[in-house]
C-alpha cells in the first residue's frame, strides 16, 4: 500500500514551513507527478491542570482565521529536542507554570495525507505558577485558569477551534465522565 517516491522537488524552505512536490507511484502503478507535501516541525500541546484542579488555557489572536480563541499551551520542538522537553519549556515560557507530573496523553497527525509532522499532547497534573511568563516578542498570550465545568462549556461552545487542541480536551472530558 505504500507509495514509491520517484522524485522530490522543494518549492519553499522556510523555518516554519517547507513545501515539496513529489512524483509518486502507487502500488497499482498509477503515477502522480504533482503530489504536494508540507513539512512542519513536531508540534506539542499541554493539557495543564493546577494543584487545585483548574486548567491552564490561553487566548491569542490567530491570523489565519483572524480570530481570538481559547487554546492549550502549544509550540514546536527545536531541532533535536524531545517533545516532553519542548512541552515543559513552552508551558513555562508562555504561562509561567511548571512542575507537576507529566505523561504523554495522545499523539496525532494533524493531516497525514499532506503533512509530515506529529502533534504530541502532554497531560501535566499538579502544575503551579513558578515564574512570570517569558513570551517571545511575537507572542501576545493571555492566560486563564478555568474549572472543569468551564472547560467543558468552552469546548461545547466551540471556543477551542484548533482541532489538535480540541481533540485531547474532548478525550479528557470523555474519560473523566465515565
Amino acid at each position: 500500500m505504500k507509495w514509491e517516491i520517484l522524485n522530490k522537488t522543494y518549492l519553499l524552505k522556510e523555518k516554519w514551513l517547507t513545501v515539496r512536490r513529489d512524483h509518486v507511484r502507487m502500488p497499482s502503478g498509477v503515477e502522480m507527478d504533482d503530489y504536494y507535501v508540507l513539512e512542519y516541525p513536531t508540534w506539542i500541546n499541554v493539557l495543564a491542570i493546577t494543584k487545585d484542579g483548574r486548567f491552564v488555557l490561553e487566548k491569542q489572536y490567530r491570523h489565519g482565521t483572524q480570530s481570538i480563541d481559547y487554546e492549550l499551551c502549544a509550540g514546536t520542538c527545536e531541532p533535536g529536542e524531545e517533545p516532553l522537553h519542548a512541552a515543559q519549556r513552552e508551558l513555562l515560557e508562555e504561562t509561567g507554570f511548571g512542575g507537576g507530573e507529566w505523561t504523554l496523553y495522545c499523539k496525532s497527525a494533524p493531516n497525514p495525507a499532506a503533512m509530515t509532522n506529529y502533534n504530541y499532547t502532554f497531560l501535566a497534573k499538579g502544575v503551579e505558577k513558578i515564574s512570570e511568563a517569558h513570551q517571545e516578542r511575537t507572542e501576545d498570550i493571555n492566560v486563564f485558569l478555568v474549572t472543569f465545568e468551564e472547560l467543558r462549556k468552552i469546548v461545547v461552545d466551540n471556543m477551542i477551534i484548533q482541532g489538535q487542541m480540541a481533540a485531547p480536551v474532548w478525550k479528557y472530558i470523555a474519560e473523566t465522565n465515565k
